[in-house]
């Protein structure tokens, strides 16, 4: 179980927290949606994911060599809900992220992905 501390300390780095809103926004991102969006490297976009998961808020899917993230299943309803706030009421600070997103022009189709290099 999540406590408040957990979440807003694993949302006050602005990589995780951009992580979780782009996630929870598209549902479901593999890393290399994620390394484009925000502009990072594979392993520091890795490595955030890995301590999302770790305390819960994210779970994986595997589809052959690709991992792709979503909210985990078994949240609270008040982390949803802060995460859903956040997300509504923040468009600016996600606006780039998300314009870098939708014109990724290799975006992965959950069968075949960008990931395959």
């Amino acid at each position: 179980m999540i406590t408040p501390v957990t979440l807003f300390k694993s949302l006050a780095d602005e990589t995780r927290l951009k992580s979780i809103l782009l996630i929870t926004q598209e549902k479901e991102l593999c890393v290399c949606e994620l390394q484009h969006a925000l502009d990072e490297s594979q392993p520091k976009i890795s490595r955030h994911l890995a301590q999302l998961k770790q305390i819960g808020l994210l779970q994986d899917r595997r589809n052959g060599k690709w991992v792709y993230y979503r909210m985990h299943d078994d949240l609270s309803g008040w982390v949803n809900e802060i995460i859903a706030l956040a997300l509504t009421n923040n468009a600016n600070f996600l606006s780039t992220a998300s314009e870098s997103l939708f014109a990724m022009g290799d975006r992965p189709t959950r069968i075949a992905s960008c990931c395959e290099t």
